[in-house]
């Protein structure tokens, strides 16, 4: 029975080591809490402060502005995002950083490169698409653009770290790719990607890994 158990044992440290060499594992779901919470903030703040609490399309508030009062609301709408984005990710990281010390890992590793390489490639690309998007004044696409470049991101990185990544992927791409197609309600969809369906992420992996 002893033999049994150290064989067991012996496995269960093979199967971690392989597993930890293979897939970063410092992921925190409380960072997808609090992202997704900093986004629904974020929506908030634009719809009933910045679109006026008209409603959660972009495109009706604008018709009846001058293009001064439209280029500033879009600064604004831009502004908020940012800002988001920036908490987020200072948030994200120190959550990573914070279970690699609970877990005694290192947070910077080969795998954990691989996978900021694999998110920053379409995030990159997906940055000059909105730029020229913005650019070229077609301001309806750039919810939509974000969304699905982020998805893209997020299945791309999927295979470095836990499974559920890669299917956040999938739902952000669905809710970019609505957001296509209702163009007329950006911000409801941005606060969903963003903010309900990074929190739900968060949720189930904190619960899953860490309660």
């Amino acid at each position: 029975m002893d033999k049994k158990s150290d064989y067991s044992d012996d496995i269960r440290t093979i199967k971690k080591i392989m597993e930890e060499s293979s897939r970063f594992l410092s992921l925190s779901g409380l960072s997808g809490i609090f992202a997704g919470l900093l986004a629904v903030l974020g929506g908030a703040i634009a719809h009933f402060y910045i679109l006026n609490n008209k409603t959660v399309s972009i495109n009706e508030p604008l018709i009846n502005l001058s293009a001064q009062e439209e280029s500033a609301m879009k600064v604004q709408l831009i502004g908020v995002a940012l800002i988001v984005l920036i908490l987020a990710l200072a948030v994200s990281f120190y959550f990573s950083y914070r279970t690699a010390r609970l877990k005694d890992q290192r947070i910077w590793t080969p795998v954990s490169k691989r996978l900021l390489l694999n998110m920053l490639i379409p995030l990159i690309a997906g940055a000059f698409f909105i730029i020229v998007l913005y650019t070229e004044n077609q301001w309806q696409l750039i919810v939509p653009a974000m969304l699905i470049f982020y998805g893209l991101a997020l299945v791309s990185a999927g295979k470095f770290t836990y499974s559920e990544v890669f299917y956040l992927g999938l739902a952000e791409l669905l809710t970019g790719f609505a957001a296509a197609i209702f163009q007329s309600s950006a911000v409801f969809f941005w606060v969903l990607g963003f903010g309900v369906l990074n929190g739900a992420y968060g949720l189930i992996m904190y619960r899953k890994y860490e309660g």
